[in-house]
């Protein structure tokens, strides 16, 4: 197999003229004989027992020819690309057969190719970062969601119920002195201020106490779920059967010792700081970033195929059904939740792919001019750190991911590093 010719018919297109010799061709007719020989009756032999050359001659010779260029052409078209030194895209290729027989086969092929893109002034960029402090009030508030987790419920006696508080109520509701389908309960636990009842319904409870037997009267939203009921004023009848409220752990080096690996609390709360500040921080430093890449993506000059675009907006699409299925959610029924269809969806999506690909292609350039390398032993470390990450052996993850793609996003990696080392990065004043 050999390349014949490649030429370049368009921007980031070209077309390969590829010959394959006739001894491959004719490996690759005995294999479709092998295949297909064996379905094949030709008068005076039993079915599949007929020799090729009596096929061919019945039928005549090109017989099976099409199913030898299918097997010869993927492998003559990837040594083509290879010889020609193009990177493609995964896009439709159009192909046509210049001449088969017995002395082989010549087809033409065009191809997509990634495209030749260039970026300048890649350095010194400018980006502004937020300032990083925590105060002893975020320490507080972050104490206060542990409080929370850490709470419970219990019993109140001594008081009336106030918002805050869940309690435990049977209620009916009535309509014009007629009970209406599904407005009664009984020991239903609400929690007054939650908004999970229809609006002045939960403020009504608020002031009774335990035992009591009490209505309150509320009207029914406009927009109500129950067509019937909407607009309409209706009277419940309560019996309060217990009230609770939260009762929140006291904040003392006990507490610190039950929710923490520490012992105090103040070095609790100096781990806290300590996280909160690395946090904030690559939070900042992700907004640098951002404010970087953005203005890669400007000075990024190239002709961009439309099919990059399309198979970036395909993998995200693949990767966000991969995700609602994990949370028990089918791709097309959220489709229909949303009034989505594909086409939708997919321009909801191609604005990020296309800025993901001009990122991409940008930094890809950038590791070009840098002339940036990657040892093998980076490659190796990384394929490690794979394998630990999603806990599989090392041969596994090679199995999947090709050492020349993960060399390509060590490379990327340096290329982003290369231009945040290089930014003029100045403080945000309020």
């Amino acid at each position: 197999m050999s390349l014949k010719s490649s030429n370049q018919v368009e921007t980031n297109r070209y077309q390969l003229e590829v010959e394959v010799d006739a001894d491959t061709f004719e490996k690759a007719l005995n294999q479709a004989f092998h295949k297909q020989g064996k379905k094949i009756t030709i008068p005076g032999f039993r079915k599949g027992k007929a020799p090729r050359a009596f096929i061919e001659k019945y039928y005549g010779e090109q017989f099976f020819y099409e199913d030898a260029v299918n097997a010869v052409y993927p492998a003559a078209l990837d040594e083509a690309v290879k010889a020609a030194q193009l990177r493609l895209v995964d896009d439709k290729i159009d192909f046509d057969v210049v001449s088969v027989g017995k002395d082989g086969l010549v087809f033409k092929a065009i191809v997509t190719t990634w495209p030749e893109v260039s970026i300048s002034d890649y350095k010194g960029l400018e980006a502004t970062k937020t300032p990083v402090e925590v105060t002893d009030e975020d320490i507080e508030k972050e104490i206060q969601k542990v409080q929370e987790r850490n709470s419970r419920m219990i019993t109140v006696e001594d008081r009336p119920a106030q918002l805050g508080d869940a309690v435990v109520i049977d209620f009916e509701g009535f309509v014009d002195g007629v009970a209406f389908e599904g407005g009664k309960a009984e020991n239903h636990t609400l929690d007054l201020g939650s908004g999970q009842f229809i609006p002045g319904f939960e403020e009504q409870v608020v002031g009774h106490s335990t035992g009591e037997e009490f209505d309150i009267t509320v009207t029914f939203p406009e927009d109500y779920q129950a067509a019937t009921l909407q607009n309409k004023e209706a009277v419940f009848k309560i019996k309060l059967h217990e009230i609770k409220q939260k009762e929140l752990p006291t904040v003392d080096d006990d507490f610190a010792k039950d929710v923490s690996e520490f012992d105090t609390l103040e070095a609790y709360k100096e781990d806290i700081r300590k996280n909160l500040l690395e946090s904030r921080e690559k939070a900042a430093q992700d907004e640098i970033e951002a404010q970087l890449i953005d203005q890669l993506v400007e000075k990024l000059q190239g002709e961009i195929p439309e099919a990059l675009y399309q198979n970036k907006i395909n993998d995200d699409l693949r990767d966000f059904a991969y995700r609602l299925q994990s949370q028990g959610l089918d791709f097309n029924t959220y489709l229909k939740y949303t009034g989505m269809d594909q086409n939708s969806i997919r321009d909801h999506f191609k604005p990020q792919a296309e800025k993901q690909v001009k990122v991409r292609l940008a930094l890809e350039k950038i590791a070009e001019l840098e002339e940036i390398k990657t040892t093998a032993e980076e490659i190796e470390a990384e394929f490690e750190k794979l394998a630990k990450t999603y806990n599989m052996e090392v041969d596994k993850v090679k199995s999947f991911i090709s050492e020349a793609d993960l060399a390509q996003d060590l490379a990327v990696e340096k290329a982003v590093s290369i231009v945040r080392d290089t930014a003029k990065i100045t403080e945000k004043k309020d």
